[in-house]
């Protein structure tokens, strides 16, 4: 696979694509859509929901919170994580951008 040439395109193109690739593995949106049905939950539940093993459900989140959807504490052995409501807002926002820009046409022979 070739290398991204990241650098050819605007922060806001790279940024969505991020937060676009963080959605594009069916686990993490499992995760996602878990997470902002419990509004909170410990790691533990997640391998019960998604009948995923420990390591994977690790992976998925560590992804997950690089780009900053979610957040995750930490007390004593109890790993929590929940969405990231100010970062998940900056997300929804880009996506509301990209999506508003499409105006069909009243033609509908185009393709």
């Amino acid at each position: 696979m070739g290398i991204t040439k990241s650098n050819l395109f605007s922060e806001e193109q790279n940024e969505l694509a991020n937060a676009a690739k963080a959605f594009a593995n069916p686990a993490r949106v499992a995760i996602i859509q878990y997470l902002l049905k419990a509004n909170a939950c410990i790691n533990g539940d997640l391998v019960q929901e998604l009948g995923l093993a420990q390591a994977t459900i690790s992976q998925h989140l560590k992804e997950l919170k690089e780009i900053g959807i979610i957040q995750g504490t930490i007390e004593g052995a109890k790993v929590s994580y929940c969405i990231n409501a100010g970062r998940w807002a900056e997300i929804k926002a880009q996506f509301d951008e990209i999506f508003g820009q499409f105006t069909p046409s009243e033609k509908t022979d185009c393709c």
